[in-house]
């Protein structure tokens, strides 16, 4: 089980718990589903949720606002390829390899490349270390920077 923060247009907001593995959509519909506000077309439904991030289910033209907290804030939009959209971080330290895999320029293989790493000499201290792992060269970790997180 993983436990999610769902805020703003939602009947119930605050913390749910869903399964391993769930999708924003089942996170909003624990949150009591979406109101009638809801621009749910400026979410990504199917995306995986990530453990202790915050879900904010905004109104038409309502701008995100940052999360307090370790978490990065994320809005749930955005498309599965490219780490979850914008305001959606990737958490290096605690991404499984589906998560890493959402990267661009990240795949199955590189994905279980950082999980290795990170199994031989811990938790990243920065994400500059992201390229000491085999396979992230400079271009790559430039493009990785925006959208990830420790």
């Amino acid at each position: 089980m993983v436990r999610v923060h769902v805020v703003g247009q939602v009947k119930r907001p605050g913390v749910v718990e869903v399964s391993a593995g769930a999708r924003i959509l089942d996170a909003i519909e624990a949150a009591g589903g979406a109101t009638s506000k809801a621009d749910l077309d400026a979410i990504n439904l199917a995306r995986a949720v990530v453990d202790g991030e915050q879900i904010q289910v905004l109104r038409p033209g309502e701008s995100p606002t940052p999360a307090s907290g370790p978490a990065a804030p994320a809005t749930g939009s955005g498309s599965g390829g490219t780490g979850g959209g914008p305001g959606v971080k990737v958490p290096i330290n605690t991404a499984d390899l589906a998560q890493l895999d959402t990267l661009p320029g990240v795949g199955p293989v590189l994905a279980q490349r950082i999980l290795d790493w990170r199994s031989q000499h811990g938790a990243f201290a920065s994400i500059d270390q992201l390229g000491e792992v085999s396979g992230i060269g400079e271009k790559l970790l430039a493009n990785l920077t925006p959208l990830v997180t420790l």
